[in-house]
């Protein structure tokens, strides 16, 4: 963290070791100033600074100055509290507003359903319950070094969706900037991010811990959207980073955007040169992110709900519609992911992985008679296709050996499930196929014995 601080505060020209005691003395002197100045702005100028709902919410002293024409030309004014001061751009979005295929007002009747996926803590989120944080950061990997310079939130609020960005512009408001962040945590029971359980939310977790302000802190209910955007989308789309996910499924496209691998240069470039209009690409991509955020919430509660097909359209591929009833089940939805299975099942143009896919599920369900349909039109896709898979072909025949009670058709099964191994390009050419061949072989050569000895005996009793 030292060697940080040392380069931003090297980058913005300034040296500790010059500012003597007299310096300091009255920078500390005018600090005072201001914060008296800050208390004696009016109540309502307070209340629009930092809002606050509810009897258990710490009422924050603070207020918002001009933080010169620059920053103003962004939407950025100075903020100061209790714990120094930091910049802060607000915006307040009206719940008509769309983002790709999404009104934000779709959350308001929906949120509650995205209680499925913490169905155990007995709670559901209300509609004002969420908050949706995004951060910027100076650094992609972890650690003390990596430090949020733009702390992003959103949450709904009297009818809109409110954006409130924070940024630092040096270390020591660093403090400030996560202040404003402690003092929201209360009104919230669930938090929204895009795979902030291992990044973001540990992250602020270790800097507020850092400045001191990590004591009791609230106990979120997480609601990391990268983990059922993996779940539904992982074998359909070429990436599930947020920019992708947003494009190919919510109809999200980004007008020149940032990408937010840029922000932490683009920050730099804004410390030694000290021109604000720098980041006004990094606030216009950290705000599209919570938007986006929004929006997945709203689609996955929404399919949670039932709406696929009528509040977005219903997925195409079969690998997709077999990936969201699965993920469906594991929410506790069973009857519409049978739908999605239902669909899967019926159609003509569908991967033999996908089939296969839902008659595993099947077989793990007990639902046998499809599985078995499943299974044979998958073999027969799988046979058919430039690389060979006979993984159908030995399910089926340890149906016929176990459940059919057919001997016969599962020697022929596992006869072809050889066959096709032995066709694979790489078949003898590493360990592992070669293990795969071996086992092959026992299982057919085990069902000739076990054909052969059913037939003696009733040829003996015969």
């Amino acid at each position: 963290m030292s060697g940080l601080r040392e380069r931003m505060n090297r980058l913005r020209g300034v040296k500790e070791a010059q500012l003597g005691d007299e310096a300091v003395k009255a920078a500390a002197d005018d600090s005072h100033a201001v914060g008296h100045e800050a208390e004696s702005v009016d109540a309502q100028q307070i209340s629009a600074a930092s809002p606050v709902t509810g009897g258990a919410d710490i009422i924050r002293h603070c207020s918002e100055q001009d933080a010169g024409p620059e920053w103003s030309a962004l939407g950025v004014r100075l903020l100061l509290n209790g714990d120094g001061e930091c910049l802060e751009r607000r915006l307040r979005l009206p719940l008509s507003h769309r983002s790709g295929h999404h009104r934000l007002e779709e959350w308001l009747p929906h949120a509650e359903q995205l209680g499925a996926i913490h169905a155990d803590s007995g709670v559901v989120p209300g509609t004002a319950d969420v908050l949706f944080l995004d951060l910027e950061t100076t650094g992609l990997g972890g650690g003390t070094g990596n430090v949020p310079f733009m702390t992003g939130i959103a949450y709904y609020e009297d009818g809109e969706f409110v954006i409130r960005q924070f940024l630092i512009r040096h270390p020591a408001e660093e403090r400030a900037m996560l202040s404003e962040l402690a003092g929201l945590l209360p009104r919230f029971r669930w938090l929204a991010t895009y795979n902030g359980r291992s990044f973001d939310w540990p992250l602020v977790q270790t800097r507020l811990i850092m400045n001191g302000l990590g004591k009791q802190l609230p106990e979120l209910l997480h609601l990391d959207f990268l983990h059922p955007s993996r779940s539904i989308w992982k074998n359909t789309l070429a990436s599930c980073r947020l920019s992708h996910v947003e494009e190919e499924r919510l109809g999200i496209f980004r007008k020149d955007d940032v990408p937010g691998s840029l922000a932490p240069t683009l920050y730099f470039r804004y410390l030694a040169e000290g021109d604000p209009a720098v980041l006004e690409g990094v606030f216009r991509h950290n705000e599209q992110d919570m938007i986006t955020l929004a929006c997945l919430g709203i689609r996955f509660a929404q399919l949670l709900k039932g709406r696929a097909g009528t509040g977005f359209p219903m997925p195409e591929e079969g690998e997709e519609l077999l990936r969201t009833g699965l993920w469906l089940e594991r929410m506790g939805e069973r009857e519409e992911a049978e739908r999605f299975y239902g669909i899967l099942a019926l159609e003509e143009a569908v991967t033999p992985s996908a089939l296969h896919g839902l008659a595993m599920r099947d077989k793990k369900a007990g639902n046998w008679e499809r599985a078995v349909v499943l299974w044979q039109k998958a073999a027969a896709g799988f046979a058919a296709a430039a690389i060979p898979d006979w993984q159908a072909h030995v399910e089926l025949a340890m149906y016929f050996e176990h459940k059919g009670k057919d001997p016969a058709s599962a020697i022929a099964l596992a006869e072809e499930a050889l066959e096709l191994a032995l066709s694979h390009p790489l078949a003898r050419r590493s360990a592992k196929m070669n293990g795969e061949l071996e086992a092959l072989r026992r299982r057919r050569d085990r069902l000739l014995r076990k054909l052969g000895a059913a037939a003696g005996r009733l040829e003996a009793g015969g």
